[in-house]
Parts: structure tokens; sequence; C-alpha cells
């Protein structure tokens, strides 16, 4: 695990998710360069491979927070972590939505009834927390690891080509039986 293989891997992903909480162009290659150096610094601190990501996207979201406070314009952040689809109606979203439901559906449980409501039929985090007695940050914690496993259907099922936003903007079936979800 060093800094070039993990940049090369998740920079477009930063910069997709930094994207989409700064407006301006020259901000969010500010903000990706803090990032790399808070990367340099301690990525050494890292014990497991597997939490890279999350690690990563934490910072940025940090990033991004502080980049609000020092401009006078903090707002409410969420860490996201979508499928990167394109904001507009494309073939290839349509095809991919058609996934999303059986994907979902093929989640343990609890992961299914959770992004249902939340990402399918809109709840918000806050009310699903409060109508299910669960902390609020336990369920951010929960519908991040729902979304962790429902990309991990989709990356087990197709080979993905992202744009330079990190957007898919196609995709290969693996095999056959996927071919259709």
């Amino acid at each position: 695990m060093t800094i070039d293989s993990v940049w090369k891997e998740y920079r477009s992903a930063l910069r997709a998710f930094l994207s989409s909480k700064v407006s301006s162009a020259d901000a969010v290659d500010d903000l990706l360069q803090e990032i790399l150096i808070k990367i340099h610094r301690n990525l050494h601190t890292v014990r497991d491979q597997k939490s890279i990501k999350s690690w990563l996207f934490q910072i940025a979201n940090r990033t991004v927070i502080d980049f609000y406070r020092e401009n006078g314009r903090l707002k409410e952040v969420e860490l996201e972590d979508n499928l990167l689809l394109p904001e507009e109606d494309s073939e290839t979203q349509r095809r991919l939505s058609a996934c999303i439901e059986p994907f979902v559906n093929a989640l343990p449980q609890e992961s299914a009834a959770l992004l249902k409501a939340i990402e399918l039929e809109g709840q918000s985090q806050k009310s699903y927390a409060t109508e299910h007695k669960i902390p609020y940050s336990t369920l951010k914690s929960r519908v991040q690891k729902g979304r962790s496993q429902l990309r991990k259907l989709f990356e087990d099922c197709c080979h993905f080509t992202h744009d330079s936003h990190g957007t898919v903007i196609d995709y290969v079936p693996k095999s056959k039986h996927h071919k259709n979800c």
C-alpha cells in the first residue's frame, strides 16, 4: 500500500466527491492537494488495507467541512458513497437502475430494508433513525455499510468504465449470468 497506488485508485472518486460538495473547480483542485498531503503524512497509520477507502473519504469529508468553515460558509456535509452515476438520464444509467432493486433485495435483510427506505423511497436518515430508535450516527454508519455492500454487488457483477470525474459511463457484465441483473 503505497501513496502512489492509493492515489491512482481513489483520486477520481475523491475528485467526484469533492465536486459534488464544492462548486469551484479551482477549490476542488486545492482540496485534492490538501487531501494528498494528509494521505502522505498519515498513510502509515492505516492498519487494515480494507479500511483505506473509508479512511480516505473521512479525510475528504473533514477537508470539505474545514473549507466551508474557513470561508465562513459552514453547511452540513454528509459523506455519500454513491455509485456515481451521471446526473443526466443516460442509457447506461437506465440499464443500471434496473439492477438496483434486485441487488438491494440480495443484501442482508437489515441492509436491504434500510436502503429501500432511504435510497429508494426517499425517507430521510434522521426520520428513519427516530422511527426505529437508532442513534443517528449509528444509522449513518449502517447506511454507509449498506451502500458499500451494494457497490460490491455491482462491482462483482460488472467491469465499470469511469470518466475523468469518476462517473460511471459504461459497463460490461463479468459473466453471462449477470447480463440483465
